[in-house]
C-alpha cells in the first residue's frame, strides 16, 4: 500500500488554519456591526373625501444615503436652504393614482428634524415631511394605489410602514385611537422593484364618524382634569349660604339642586357657543393664551370655594368662564381638517358626548356635595379640596407659561386615572345617598316619638347620624 503524502493530522491542522483564515478574513472585510435593528419609514394618512394629507417619518442616515442629500449635521438653517431639494427628491418617489392609473396632485408642506426611537432602535434622527394628496376628479381617496418607493431604491433593505391615523368615515379619529397599519412596502427580492401599495379601505358612513365624535367628547371631558376640576369647584359651595363675605349657613335641597343645575346649564351653553364659533368661523386662535385662561378660571373658582366672591352668581360665571373652555374645545376639532357637512356633524357628537359625560359626572357627585355640606367639619373639608385645586392651577398657570413643574405634571396625570376616578365617584354618590336616607328616616322617627316639632331646619350629619341645626361658619 502506498503512503499518503501528507499525515492525516497534518491534514487536519491545515484544514483548520484554512478555516481559521477565511472566517477572519470575513468578519475584516464585513462592515461594523449595528448594536440595533435599523429604523424603518412611516407613512401615516389621514382620509378626507377629497383628499388624503400624509406624514413621512424618514430615518435621516438612510435618507441621505439615497438621495444623496446631506442632512447628517443639518440645523434648522440649513434645512430651510435644503428644503426644496428635499420636495423634488419626495416628488419623485411618492406617486399616488387610481386604481385605473390616474394620477393624483402631491404637494408638499412642512419640513422638520427631530430625534425619537422606535422600538429596538436606540434614538435616532428623523426628517418630517408633510404632504398633501389630493384624488382627480371621479377618484376616490378610500381605494387607490400608494406608489412610494423614496429610500427604499437605494437602500434595498429598508421598509415603509403605511398606516391610517384618520379616517373619519369609518369612525377612527386622530387622538381616541393609535394609528391602524394597512401595508408595508418594500423591495421584492425576486423582481428588485418596488410593488405599489393598493389602499382597500371600508366603506364609511356618517354615523360612524359622529358617533367616534361622540365618545371623544366624552372620553375628552373624561380625561381633561382641568375642565372636570373647574366644573366641580364651582359646584363645591352649591349647598351653602353666603353672608357678610362668608359661607354661612345651608341651603336646602331643592335649592341645592337648582343651583347646580343653572351653573351646569350656563357652563354647557358657554363652551358650546365657544364650540360653535371656533369650529365654523375658522378663528385662528392661539393654545396658550387659552390654556392660561383655564387655569386662571379654575383658581378663581377654588377661592370662591373658600370665601364667596360671586355668590348666588355662580352660573354667570360659569358662563363667561365657559367660552374659554370651549375654545381649548375647539382646538381638538380644528387639527382634523374636515368638510362642512364632516364638522356640522362632528361639532353635534363631539358637544353631545361632552354634555352626556359631565352631565353623568355632575350627577354622581351631587349626593356628595350635599352630604359633604352638613358634615360637621365641612368648612375644613371644603376649604382643604379647594386649597388643592387652587395649588393644582396654579401650578398649571406657571406651566402654560413656560414654567414647568411638578404640580402640573402630577394634576396632568389624574387625567390617567379615568377608572378610579370614575369608581371613586360612584361610591360617594352611593354611600351618601343610603347616609342621607339613614339620617332622614331617623329624623322622621324621632318626630313620630313625640318630639314637638320646632322651626324648619336644615340636617346636619354627625357622626352619630343624629339631626342639628347648622350654623357652622366657612
Amino acid at each position: 500500500m502506498s503512503r499518503l503524502p501528507i499525515s492525516l493530522p497534518s491534514a487536519l491542522r491545515k484544514v483548520a488554519g484554512i478555516a481559521v483564515t477565511v472566517t477572519a478574513a470575513l468578519l475584516l472585510a464585513a462592515p461594523p456591526a449595528v448594536a440595533h435593528p435599523m429604523p424603518h419609514s412611516v407613512l401615516l394618512l389621514d382620509v378626507h373625501e377629497t383628499s388624503v394629507t400624509a406624514e413621512l417619518d424618514l430615518p435621516v442616515d438612510d435618507f441621505s444615503r439615497a438621495s444623496g442629500i446631506d442632512l447628517t449635521d443639518s440645523t434648522a438653517a440649513t434645512l430651510t436652504k435644503r428644503t426644496p431639494a428635499i420636495r423634488t427628491y419626495l416628488a419623485a418617489h411618492l406617486r399616488p393614482t387610481t386604481l385605473q392609473g390616474k394620477a393624483w396632485t402631491v404637494a408638499f408642506g412642512d419640513v422638520a428634524l427631530s430625534r425619537t426611537q422606535q422600538t429596538s432602535t436606540g434614538l435616532y434622527r428623523e426628517l418630517t415631511v408633510q404632504a398633501t394628496l389630493t384624488a382627480p376628479s371621479g377618484g376616490d381617496t378610500r381605494h387607490f394605489n400608494l406608489g412610494y418607493d423614496a429610500v427604499i431604491h437605494q437602500v434595498v433593505t429598508h421598509t415603509a410602514l403605511v398606516s391610517i391615523r384618520q379616517d373619519w368615515a369609518a369612525g377612527h379619529v386622530a387622538g381616541e385611537n393609535a394609528a391602524t397599519q394597512v401595508g408595508v412596502i418594500r423591495i421584492n427580492s425576486r423582481t428588485m422593484k418596488v410593488t405599489p401599495l393598493t389602499i382597500n379601505l371600508e366603506n364609511g358612513s356618517v354615523w360612524s364618524g359622529t358617533y367616534a365624535m361622540f365618545r371623544l367628547g366624552a372620553t375628552h371631558i373624561l380625561e381633561g382634569t382641568d375642565h372636570l376640576l373647574f366644573l366641580l369647584i364651582l359646584l363645591l359651595p352649591a349647598p351653602l349660604s353666603a353672608a357678610r363675605n362668608r359661607w354661612q349657613g345651608l341651603a336646602n335641597t331643592r335649592t341645592t339642586i337648582h343651583r347646580v343645575a343653572r351653573t351646569t346649564l350656563a357652563f354647557t351653553v358657554g363652551h358650546s357657543l365657544a364650540l360653535a364659533m371656533s369650529a365654523f368661523g375658522h378663528l385662528d386662535i392661539p393654545a396658550q393664551p387659552v390654556e392660561v385662561f383655564i387655569a386662571i378660571s379654575i383658581l378663581v373658582g377654588a377661592v370662591h370655594a373658600i370665601r364667596p366672591l360671586f355668590p348666588g352668581r355662580e352660573a354667570v360665571v360659569a358662563g363667561v368662564f365657559g367660552l374659554g373652555h370651549g375654545l381649548a374645545f375647539s382646538l381638538v376639532l380644528a387639527e382634523m381638517n374636515l368638510s362642512s357637512t364632516q364638522l356640522a356633524l362632528s361639532l353635534a357628537g363631539f358637544n353631545l358626548g361632552i354634555e352626556g359625560m359631565q352631565l353623568l359626572l355632575v350627577l354622581l357627585a351631587l349626593p356628595s356635595l350635599i352630604a359633604l355640606s352638613r358634615l360637621p367639619r365641612h368648612a375644613t373639608l371644603r376649604n382643604t379640596c379647594a386649597a388643592l385645586t387652587a395649588g393644582a392651577a396654579l401650578g398649571w398657570l406657571l406651566d402654560r407659561l413656560g414654567v414647568p413643574n411638578p404640580v402640573a405634571r402630577a394634576a396632568d396625570s389624574a387625567g390617567a386615572h379615568t377608572s378610579q376616578l370614575f369608581l371613586v365617584l360612584v361610591t360617594a354618590a352611593v354611600l351618601s345617598a343610603l347616609l342621607t336616607l339613614t339620617v332622614r328616616r331617623r329624623g322622621r322617627a324621632v318626630t313620630g316619638a313625640g318630639h314637638e316639632p320646632g322651626p324648619p331646619r336644615t340636617p346636619v350629619l354627625t357622626a352619630r347620624g343624629v339631626n342639628k341645626a347648622s350654623q357652622q361658619g366657612g
